[in-house]
């Protein structure tokens, strides 16, 4: 009884036992998306006959729906959160050393918080350890926030530190003066 209720990984599919070959090309077909399914099936079961695989290798309509419709899901799943990731670097800012870092704060932030709300609306008590584990996060959050502004800080200011001095080293050539040439490097560097 207690073995039924734990999560077991199973056995694997007809398509988990597939070659490499015969599985990236049922992949590419599915993402391609320019046959049917009946197309595919029929594509892939005469690939397993000419790699000499067992009959009983053959993929069913239904399994390769199943599995078609878990691919898609998943594909689905990744794209939205492509596109919802490109969404929040660009409103969170343009510097691409820290978009997916800013994103994942952004993220989990937005997690804890409906976690703290749902838990506040529901009429049970709130453990002391779900608490625990909200602060953790919540400093955890701050701390990752606080490092990743500081790098940021750190990059700029070497990319200036480097521009100021390739900025100097061309004024002198050009023939500016010295002073005009520390000028310069002094506007750069109040940049960063």
């Amino acid at each position: 009884m207690a073995s039924e209720l734990r999560p077991t990984r199973g056995r694997p599919s007809k398509i988990d036992l597939l070659p490499d070959s015969v599985r990236d090309t049922l992949h590419q077909m599915l993402r391609e998306k320019r046959h049917t399914q009946e197309e595919i099936r029929e594509a892939i079961n005469e690939l397993i006959d000419s790699h000499d695989l067992p009959e009983g290798m053959k993929l069913s309509r239904t399994g390769l729906n199943r599995y078609a419709s878990r691919m898609e899901e998943f594909g689905a799943k990744i794209r939205a959160s492509r596109e919802m990731a490109e969404i929040w670097a660009a409103k969170l800012g343009s510097a691409p050393t820290s978009d997916v870092g800013k994103l994942l704060l952004e993220f989990v932030k937005t997690l804890a918080f409906e976690t703290s709300m749902s838990m506040a609306e529901s009429e049970q008590t709130v453990e002391p350890k779900a608490l625990g584990q909200l602060a953790l996060v919540a400093q955890r959050l701050e701390a990752a926030a606080m490092a990743s502004h500081k790098r940021e800080k750190e990059i700029r200011q070497a990319f200036a530190e480097e521009a100021a001095a390739q900025a100097e080293k061309i004024t002198k050539q050009a023939g500016l003066s010295a002073e005009t040439a520390a000028d310069i490097k002094r506007q750069i560097l109040g940049i960063a």
